[in-house]
């Protein structure tokens, strides 16, 4: 059993301040004891925020050169590939996100970074602006400068990746930044405090803090926070952007999700179920990019259910450890419950069950299972088709024509991702213009890491990834003087 009974502030391994709050760690799979782990107070986000802004106000790190900080992140980067089978085995223990999904994950962690590295060897840290006019007497000078102290609130379903889109640009623009992670990821994000230290990172630049709810409340609302950045329920969201703004924080939120995935009648449907698979299902369905509504044509309708359900009854589900799981168990006995109450709801709401229910699959009632769901003849005013569920259950809508097909994918709250199936390339790329989504993927492609990812609507504020990534966590300043 793993014991991780101290937190990471300023750079340093500490007791908590509350040695009573060790938590254990249990197994999704059959609720074993994996570990225990150190949870934080508000005491300990005191101790961290004033770590940070030492380090900001009065240390080195926000006054190092770009290239200083990048090599940092590059020595980072570098000790977690080296690591990777053993995060990746960390984060399936603890989320029950299956082996396939975490494994296949690390390259994509790389490929996030590198983008992040792109993006701050091409930004302008400091550019001279010359006047348009010869007559103008002076120029400008423009600097980008890191923001202050960053507080970080990441989720418990992607840990690394929802660090990684907050910290690296964080960090690559010379802010130092408090870290809260959910109390389910305590050992997994333990590892990640073990990989900055390893890598160097100077005193008082990064904490890491598991903790509750109300001790994140009590991180965001910090006068000594100079920005927030969450990735979360929009509820959750909601709450911070108040906070926010009472205090006129900076703030970027990435939010849930209801996506739609449009099947257009050209579509080759082998293709579609193949892609859906991992576009619809990854992570458990525990993801908010997922695409969960699938609009579907009438002329085909009853041909995509039926490739559907194949789809889904393949799918197995099980210890997320052994190497032919798919789909492994939900993090939690509450989040468990809260999908298999979704799913009484799509029965009760009248949608036709085409295959999985309510029922725990066989043999796994140990665990926080769930059987793999399909509904049809859902209309998109049903609550399974407009509320986030976060687990594996799909909905297939019908539409008419194109147009009834932007309609009804427009027709959320959400507007985070989606998908568009189709054999024409342009007929694809015509209707994803139409959609009021913050990213589109046409016939399965993935999602890029030098492009911004966030939401329209309900699904979040800012911009994540690349260029917009860290352009988010930067200030900018105009000095004019005369030539």
């Amino acid at each position: 059993m793993i014991v991780r009974d101290k937190l990471y502030i300023g750079g340093y391994w500490v007791a908590p301040s509350n040695p009573d709050l060790l938590l254990d760690i249990l197994s999704p799979h059959d609720q074993s004891v994996l570990g225990r782990a150190a949870q934080a107070a508000d005491a300990d986000v005191d101790a961290a925020v004033a770590a940070a802004r030492e380090a900001f106000d009065n240390g080195p790190w926000p006054h190092t050169t770009p290239g200083e900080r990048q090599e940092v992140i590059r020595r980072v980067n570098a000790l977690r590939e080296a690591r990777s089978d053993e995060i990746a085995a960390a984060i399936s223990a603890e989320n029950g996100s299956a082996g396939w999904f975490t494994k296949a994950g690390q390259p994509f962690l790389t490929r996030q970074v590198d983008a992040y590295l792109r993006a701050a060897e091409e930004l302008g840290w400091e550019e001279v602006i010359e006047p348009s006019d010869p007559a103008v007497a002076f120029d400008t000078i423009v600097r980008r400068e890191p923001i202050g102290v960053v507080a970080a609130v990441i989720p418990w379903n992607s840990p690394f990746s929802a660090s990684t889109a907050k910290l690296t640009p964080a960090l690559l623009a010379g802010n130092t930044v408090v870290l809260k992670v959910s109390p389910e990821n305590s050992l997994s994000m333990m590892m990640l405090a073990d990989l900055y230290h390893e890598a160097g990172l100077p005193e008082g630049i990064l904490s890491v803090l598991p903790a509750d709810r109300e001790t994140s409340e009590h991180l965001i609302s910090h006068p000594g926070v100079d920005k927030v950045a969450f990735t979360g329920s929009t509820r959750a969201g909601r709450r911070i952007a108040s906070i926010a703004g009472e205090q006129l924080k900076r703030v970027s939120l990435e939010l849930g999700g209801k996506s739609a995935a449009i099947i257009l009648e050209d579509a080759d449907l082998s293709a579609v179920t193949q892609g859906l698979r991992f576009a619809s299902l990854a992570n458990n369905g525990e993801a908010c990019i997922l695409q969960t509504r699938i609009l579907a044509p009438r002329s085909r309708y009853d041909e995509v259910v039926a490739a559907l359900k194949e789809m889904v009854e393949s799918l197995k589900v099980g210890d997320p450890s052994l190497p032919d799981t798919f789909i492994g168990p939900m993090i939690r006995p509450d989040q468990q419950q809260r999908v298999i109450d979704y799913i009484n709801v799509g029965i009760e709401e009248g949608a036709r069950l085409v295959t999985g229910g309510p029922q725990v699959p066989y043999g796994l009632e140990k665990g926080n299972y769930v059987t793999p769901t399909l509904f049809a003849d859902v209309d998109n005013g049903m609550r399974i088709a407009q509320e986030e569920i976060f687990g594996p259950v799909l909905s297939v809508i019908a539409y008419d024509d194109e147009d009834d097909a932007v309609r009804i994918a427009n027709d959320s709250d959400y507007g985070l991702s989606g998908g568009i199936w189709s054999s024409s390339a342009e007929r694809a790329l015509n209707l994803a213009r139409r959609l009021r989504t913050g990213t589109v993927t046409l016939n399965g492609s993935p999602i890029s890491f030098d492009g911004p990812f966030g939401g329209y609507k309900a699904s979040g504020v800012g911009r994540e990834y690349g260029m917009a990534g860290l352009t988010g966590y930067v200030e900018q300043k105009s000095i004019t003087r005369h030539r």
